[in-house]
Formats: C-alpha cells, structure tokens, sequence
C-alpha cells in the first residue's frame, strides 16, 4: 500500500480528532477579515473566534452553494468570502453552472499548494507517482477540478498530459503514441473512450494504461460501472469525490474494498438526516464538509448535497480515515419517486451497466394518465438483438426495483456523449 502522509493517515481516531482541532484554531484565527463568516457568525449569536473545536462547528448554520453564489450576486464579482486582499489571490476558477449560476473561486499561492496536497493523497493511494504518465482527459476550461489534477498529478512525481483541444480520437492516439499509465477522467467518459477504441480498432486492453482515476459524477464506486471501465482498459479503477468550493475530500485506496476515504487530514466531515440532525453512522444522509486549508476562500460547515453512507471501520490498506460505503450514492435533490420506488440516478447507471447490450442510454420521467413512467432510451452495441435487449431491459427494472418502465430504441450514434458530468437524466 502506498501513502501521501502515513504517519496522518493511520493515526488513531483521537489523535486523528486532536490534528482537526489544531488545523481548525488555525484556519479560524485567520478569518478574522472574512466578512462573510463573520457575518454569518454574529446572525447565529456566536462569535467566530469562539470555534475551537470540531465539536464547536455545530454553533453555526449551514452553507449553501445557493448562499455563496448569492452573496457574490450581492457583492460582484467575488463576493464576500474572500479573507485576504484581492492582490493575494493568483487562480481564478468557476463551477459549470448546470444548475445555475456559476460560483467563482479564487485561491491564493497557498490555497492551491493546499488543492496540490489534497491531490497528493488521491494519486498516492491508487499507487500515482515516480514513473507514472497521467492522461487527463478534461477540456480545460475554467474548470478547478481540471487544472487541479494536473498540478495534483506534478506534485505527486508525475508526468502529466493535458488533454484539452483534443476530440475523442486524438486523445486516445496521444495515449497510446506517449505510453500513458495512468487516465484521469470522469466515469462516463472512459466508458465513452472505451466504445471509440473499439470502434476505431485500438486495443486498450493491451495499453500501458494500469490505473484509472474517475470523479465529477458518481460511477466508480458502482460496481458494474467499474466493472465495464476495468474490463475494458485492462486497468485497476478509482474512485475519487470532490467540489470546487469545497475541495479534492475523498479517495479510493488499493485496498478496492468498496468503500472510499474521507480525507480526515484536510477537512472535517458531518452526516446529517433530512431534518439537519446528526445521522446515526450506518445510515444515510447528506455529507457536510468544513475545509481546514483554503483559508483565502473557506466553507464551513458546507452541504454538499451528496448522499453517502459513513463508516469508521477499519479499512484493510491501513489507514484510520472513515469511509463512506459505496462512493457518493447520489444527489439529495436528483433522486426521484417512481410510483412510490425511491430511485438514484447513480443506482439506475449501475444497472444499465450490467446489460452488456445497451451502449449509450437516457432516462426521462414523466406523467402518464396521473402515474409517475419512466422511459428509457438506449442505443444497442453492434449485433444486440432487437426484441430480446428491450426484454433484458424491462425485466431488470422489474427484478431490481420492482416498477414497470416504457423503452425505446434510440438510433446508434444518436444519444449525447458527455466528456464531463453525464446529464442523462430529464422530468418532463
């Protein structure tokens, strides 16, 4: 097993509590000019400087993306979050946008070291160092988590290649020409690559490609997801999560036990029930984070919206870190009720997976004679017989999730390929 900070990693779980108390004095102390905490702070009746402890972060509210992208509408063109002076700050980023408005982020010099060292532990624990060629298979726009991994993957001994400004084909052909061994990307991107190789004659499984390493969507957690980006690249597949205002918070290990690392180190992690209490852990719920060292733009107490099953069992690779079960299960706002059925966008993926003859799908759901109907749409792999896909489809719907869905057959090459987040899934 490999490590960016053994001696953090495999702390004891009250020393491990001790480390986030000590980075949590430090980031406060240096908020003093963060307008927007302090603010935010005196509404809730507590004064910053008296957070000094983990356990102390339950004196204040929640954040909220919708706050944060708020407040900078209020005060253009950053906003209020900003602790230093503008002159400090030398990296401008921005989310996508897809639900919304897009939030820009700044970091400091320091702040992106710190982006550069959450990034450390996601390489080193799927084994990326010395020696190693990344791939990353991203555009490049004004993207964080795009220029994070390259400069994550620099700071881990690697030698990176962007593969921004390139289509499909020519980033596979860079992949082969440079000998690439590792490729950063999101899940449904691999798959997509996969399915251009193949149509393309270039055998990946015969790469020098061994790791893959996925984010931006849930996936690579979910077992025939994982499954199909494996058996395809010949490679060993992480997971990874993270947010551009909250930070690179968890990483897959070699251990591949099913369950991903909350990066315990860098940031402090709550669950909490639909009501905002703390979850029992074991049962599921929304991930809250509060980032230790992004003190030029900080979240505190930040609802990621991410739904996830916590655990501080013991992991086999050694470390102390809790884990959440199965990756990010879905999105607390993306989950959807068919005639009473309480379905995940990600839960629905992971099926579509295990059927060998779907090549590309989308999902819409809509009323029907006052009824909630799922429709799936799929393309079918060269040769898939007709009628017998649209059955293996209908029946694993009913055997998973015990709901009948409607399908139909798209033309081949006809449904949305998607470099970044996958948005397969509409309401009509």
């Amino acid at each position: 097993m490999q490590f960016y900070d053994q001696q953090i990693e495999t702390l004891e779980r009250d020393q491990l509590r001790e480390l986030q108390d000590k980075r949590l004095r430090a980031l406060i102390s240096e908020l003093g000019s963060n307008a927007f905490y302090q603010n935010k702070s005196r509404a809730a009746g507590i004064g910053l400087s008296q957070i000094q402890r983990a356990a102390d972060l339950r004196s204040l509210p929640f954040t909220t993306k919708t706050e944060l992208v708020e407040d900078q509408t209020a005060n253009p063109p950053f906003g209020s979050l900003l602790t230093y002076p503008l002159s400090r700050y030398r990296y401008f980023h921005q989310t996508s946008g897809t639900t919304g408005r897009p939030l820009r982020c700044l970091d400091t010099t320091e702040s992106w070291e710190w982006w550069e060292r959450c990034w450390g532990y996601v390489y080193r624990a799927a084994g990326v160092g010395l020696g190693d060629k990344v791939f990353c298979a991203f555009s490049f726009g004004p993207y964080l988590s795009h220029w994070a991994a390259i400069s994550g993957g620099w700071h881990a001994g690697a030698m990176c290649i962007s593969g921004g400004g390139m289509n499909s084909e020519q980033r596979l052909q860079t992949i082969i020409d440079n000998q690439c061994t590792v490729l950063v990307c999101t899940p449904t991107y691999a798959i997509h690559l996969a399915e251009v190789a193949q149509r393309i004659g270039v055998d990946l499984a015969s790469s020098t490609v061994r790791r893959s390493i996925h984010a931006g969507e849930p996936g690579a957690s979910l077992p025939n997801v994982k499954r199909v980006i494996e058996q395809t690249w010949g490679v060993t597949c992480f997971d990874h999560a993270g947010a551009t205002e909250a930070g690179a918070w968890a990483f897959d290990c070699e251990a591949q036990a099913g369950a991903i690392h909350l990066n315990e180190a860098e940031f402090i992690f709550e669950v909490i029930d639909p009501a905002g209490k703390p979850a029992v852990e074991g049962e599921q719920g929304e991930l809250v984070i509060t980032n230790l060292g992004r003190a030029a733009m900080p979240v505190l107490r930040y609802r990621t919206g991410d739904v996830v099953n916590l655990t501080t069992e013991p992991c086999a690779c050694g470390r102390s870190f809790a884990r959440i079960k199965g990756g990010v299960l879905g999105r607390a706002d993306d989950m959807i009720i068919v005639r009473g059925v309480n379905l995940y966008p990600s839960a629905i993926d992971d099926l579509i997976r295990s059927l060998a003859e779907i090549a590309e799908y989308e999902v819409t759901l809509r009323r029907v004679d006052g009824l909630d109907d799922l429709v799936i749409r799929y393309e079918t792999v060269d040769a898939a017989p007709l009628e017998q896909t649209r059955q293996s489809v209908v029946a694993a719907f009913r055997r998973q999730f015990n709901i009948r869905i409607s399908v139909e057959q798209a033309p081949a090459g006809s449904l949305p390929r998607y470099e970044f987040k996958a948005r397969r899934f509409k309401r009509l």
